[in-house]
């Protein structure tokens, strides 16, 4: 007989991947970033005309000189000279646009320095794309497990991709809990819009999935349980640009056993890897 259960939460896991490969081929979609440059003085971007700096101390974003010639457009207006970039930290940040396809936005750090990213809605990485290779739905990876709040809160460093092993203290509001196969799991999610971030790895990174880890988002339930259905879990941004800086699992988020489930690798339209 067919498990009409297993079979309903088969077609949503499809729908949800359907939307996936969909989002990320995107203009500002992840395979659309094409560069990240962080900008400590005057200096030109690669892959954008005009020059950018720094602005004082406390102030958001950067200083854009262009001439009109090179058709920078910033909040809809035509930079002949000098102009302010508002960075994301800003109450409302600028917008950019370079061409009919690429587009840019300024990044802010926690030290108060910045960044233009630079998205291609005609990138190569979208030219290539063929699709996200995900496990089938696995019933065994959906958990059942317990949110405990930390009163105040705590924070956990998370070492970033590229950050050379310096840690990032990222807020993490309670502890996720569950047992699965005789063994307890104590696992650190940060806070991440409304709701918790988890990154994680497990004995099939590096090998069947992504070598990095994996993303899975979660949300406590009213009466203390929480959800982890591994099948939603999904490759992070860098692994579709390596313009992203990505942030790496926790020592107490590397699971010793496979976790068959969610996506795998980002795959080019012949089938092979679109990264390592």
């Amino acid at each position: 007989m067919t498990d009409t259960a297993t079979v309903t939460a088969a077609d949503q896991l499809a729908t949800y991947h359907g939307r996936r490969e969909l989002a990320v081929v995107q203009p500002k979609g992840s395979l659309a970033l094409v560069n990240t440059q962080w900008i400590d003085s005057e200096q030109t971007i690669w892959g954008v005309p005009g020059k950018w700096a720094p602005l004082a101390k406390g102030e958001s974003g950067l200083k854009l000189t262009a001439a009109a010639s090179e058709n920078i457009v910033v909040d809809g207006v035509l930079v002949d000279g000098e102009a302010v970039v508002r960075g994301k930290d800003a109450e409302t940040p600028s917008e950019i646009v370079f061409s009919d396809t690429i587009t840019g936005f300024v990044i802010a750090s926690e030290e108060g320095t910045y960044a233009l990213r630079v998205w291609d809605g005609n990138s190569e990485g979208i030219q290539e794309f063929g699709s996200i290779d995900a496990f089938d739905y696995n019933p065994d990876w959906v958990i059942t497990g317990t949110f405990t709040e930390i009163e105040g809160g705590t924070t956990v460093g998370f070492e970033h991709l590229k950050d050379d092993g310096k840690t990032r203290d990222m807020a993490v509001p309670g502890e996720i809990t569950f047992s699965k196969d005789g063994v307890d799991y104590d696992l650190a999610a940060f806070k991440s819009g409304r709701a918790l971030q988890l990154v994680f790895s497990d004995s099939t990174s590096g090998d069947s999935t992504y070598s990095v880890g994996r993303f899975l988002f979660v949300a406590p339930n009213q009466d203390g349980t929480i959800t982890l259905d591994f099948n939603r879990a999904v490759l992070p941004p860098c692994a579709f640009s390596y313009a992203f800086n990505c942030p790496m699992p926790p020592k107490q988020n590397r699971f010793a056993v496979p976790i068959e489930a969610g996506e795998k690798q980002v795959l080019k339209k012949d089938g092979s890897l679109l990264h390592e």
